[in-house]
């Protein structure tokens, strides 16, 4: 979780206030990218991201915090990855400590590392005690994060280090593993030490007999000029350095993941019990969610789909016109349509950076084909004699278009852009994952605590919103199809 400080005007009490306002919401690997300052040499606490960025244009899209980027003031991550992201370039390491523009507070207290587990009777059964021990089983099965398939620091690494034989070894979700471990799917999973599900299954945790994680260590990565402008809350936050263990994070985690409390209430009760502080903090709904969720959902599909039609129904009707523009464009946005989902947003990252605007870029490239595709056939299809007709009366090209080719290729073009408008619906929920909210915020929310009413809170609503659209595309066909096309087509 990332915040920013701002100072509001408060006009009924005539002054100044300070509120924190929650900025970014993101996936362990995103904020796990953008953390580790503080550790590349050990006690190092003042860094820059200043140099990194120069060196390597990429991390500008992918780091949330940056000295040109103010969207955020304070990130809570842990110290140790970026080293492992960034060992490749000495270079940039050895800059991460010139023109320093952040700073990095002591540990909260617990070190949140790599574990490795497994269910206790399969490790009494194979008599497997420590992470060595797994050398002489090939047959069992693992299942890892796909972070931890290609971190340096994760599978690569560890099987290198304790030469481990194993070959059916899977990459999935780290929240499904727990699901996958305790229904028999696989054997063998990494876990974070912090995680409540160690407990709830049960798992035994295997000794890194070869200390081989390194530690990660909670810290806030916070910009140098909040130590002027706020320091009563940054004073405040610094409060807890060293006050959090790995038991305490542990029994948190639990009360979210299996208790069902949300993660304010939990994080309130702590600093209650711990500071004898309390917090005046207001739970949202599942109203006002739904209707946040519905707000965001709405704008990322409107916004593309309109840009969408815009661009798409000229680039269609300029296929048609010219048959080798037409190739082309029609190769171009059929190959646009083949990037996966995923793969496209991350694509999007180092242009436009976290939040809408990169959900907003996949979704319009995503509405191309079926719309250019659909006006160019609407138009094709057009019967020959009537196309000559038109030309014989001597109507200009323009004219023809309005009138004869739009209105007879009409059915054809709606039926693009409904399909585009159902294909936008479902693909949205994926930009939760950089932030862009919507119905997926829900489903990944759920997803990662194991809350089948939180991913149905998002599923639903998606489900209906995409037979609302196909709904209201089809009434739409008795406004802007001819009336002859309509019988017709009965």
């Amino acid at each position: 979780v990332g915040v920013r400080v701002v100072n509001t005007n408060d006009t009924l009490n005539n002054k100044n206030k300070t509120q924190i306002y929650p900025a970014f919401y993101a996936a362990y690997d995103l904020t796990d990218n953008i953390t580790a300052y503080g550790s590349l040499d050990g006690d190092v606490e003042e860094v820059t991201l200043k140099s990194m960025v120069k060196e390597n244009p990429y991390l500008a899209g992918n780091l949330p915090i940056t000295h040109t980027n103010k969207n955020l003031d304070i990130l809570l991550g842990v110290k140790g990855s970026l080293f492992q992201y960034l060992a490749f370039d000495v270079g940039i390491r050895s800059a991460v400590f010139k023109n320093m523009y952040f700073y990095v507070n002591d540990p909260l207290g617990f070190n949140n590392t790599y574990a490795i587990g497994m269910l206790p009777d399969l490790a009494r059964e194979r008599g497997i005690e420590k992470i060595s021990d797994l050398r002489i089983h090939p047959d069992l099965r693992f299942g890892f994060t796909n972070e931890f398939m290609d971190r340096q620091d994760g599978w690569p690494g560890l099987q290198k280090e304790y030469q481990l034989p194993q070959q059916d070894v899977r990459g999935l979700d780290h929240d499904l593993a727990y699901r996958g471990i305790a229904s028999g799917a696989i054997d063998v999973i990494d876990m974070y030490t912090t995680d409540a599900e160690i407990d709830y299954y049960q798992l035994k945790t295997l000794a890194d007999d070869h200390h081989y994680f390194p530690e990660y260590m909670a810290v806030f990565l916070y910009r140098s000029e909040l130590i002027m402008n706020f320091p009563t809350i940054l004073d405040s936050l610094l409060l807890l350095e060293g006050q959090i263990t790995e038991q305490l994070m542990q029994n948190l985690n639990k009360k979210v993941k299996l208790e069902g409390i949300s993660e304010s209430r939990a994080a309130a009760e702590f600093i209650k019990d711990q500071f004898n502080f309390e917090i005046d903090r207001q739970e949202e709904t599942i109203l006002i969610r739904l209707w946040r969720n519905t707000i965001d959902h709405l704008f990322l599909v409107g916004i593309s789909l309109l840009a969408a039609i815009l661009i798409s129904i000229p680039l269609g009707i300029l296929a048609f016109r010219y048959e080798k523009w037409g190739r082309i464009i029609m190769s171009l946005v059929g190959i646009i349509q083949t990037i996966p989902s995923l793969a496209l947003l991350v694509f999007m990252i180092p242009i436009l950076g976290i939040g809408m605007k990169p959900d907003i870029m996949a979704l319009f490239l995503y509405s191309l084909l079926p719309i250019v595709r659909n006006t160019h056939n609407g138009l094709s299809e057009i019967a020959l004699p009537i196309r000559e007709s038109a030309e014989a009366l001597g109507l200009p090209e323009l004219a023809r278009l309005r009138l004869i080719g739009l209105p007879l290729a009409s059915r054809s073009i709606l039926a693009g852009i409904k399909t585009s408008a159902v294909i936008n619906v479902g693909t949205a929920t994926l930009g939760a994952l950089i932030g862009a909210g919507g119905y997926g915020q829900p489903i990944l929310t759920g997803i990662r605590l194991d809350s089948i009413s939180l991913i149905l809170e998002g599923a639903i609503p998606a489900a209906l919103l995409a037979l609302l659209v196909q709904w209201i595309f089809d009434l739409s066909e008795r406004i802007w199809v001819p009336r002859g096309l309509r019988l017709s087509k009965r």
